[in-house]
């Protein structure tokens, strides 16, 4: 459970890194505030954000799931309130953030499927049928 949690952790991290260098609103003054803003954005994602997804399930579920990058955005501008040398300089800046953010979670996903069971298996109806 433990090297889950670094595992989950450290592509936090490097997810991060690609943000603030992709995009230009969000910027992080050293190595140590980007650690430490993904701390944050774990603890808070583990805490505030179900409580959130909870709140708001019918916007998400009408929105067929675009209001949780929303979500997302907004936990992204809560982490920058938290860690003084973590910025975002606008919303905007904090929805393309989520919206890489969940890409390389996509990307993420799909490699270590690949990786550990190799091979990518996507659910299908035909395979219910008999």
């Amino acid at each position: 459970m433990l090297l889950g949690m670094l595992l989950i952790w450290l592509t936090s991290t490097i997810g991060l890194l690609i943000v603030t260098k992709t995009v230009s609103g969000i910027k992080a003054h050293s190595t140590a505030d980007l650690i430490l803003a993904a701390l944050i954005l774990g603890i808070i994602n583990a805490f505030i954000r179900p409580l959130l997804w909870v709140l708001t399930w019918p916007l998400t579920v009408l929105s067929f799931g675009l209001f949780a990058l929303l979500i997302n955005a907004f936990m992204i501008q809560l982490t920058a309130l938290f860690v003084p040398g973590f910025e975002v300089k606008d919303f905007a800046s904090a929805l393309l953030a989520a919206l890489i953010m969940m890409l390389l979670a996509i990307i993420g996903f799909i490699f270590v499927e690949w990786l550990l069971f190799d091979g990518i298996f996507w659910f299908s109806h035909s395979a219910m049928r008999m």
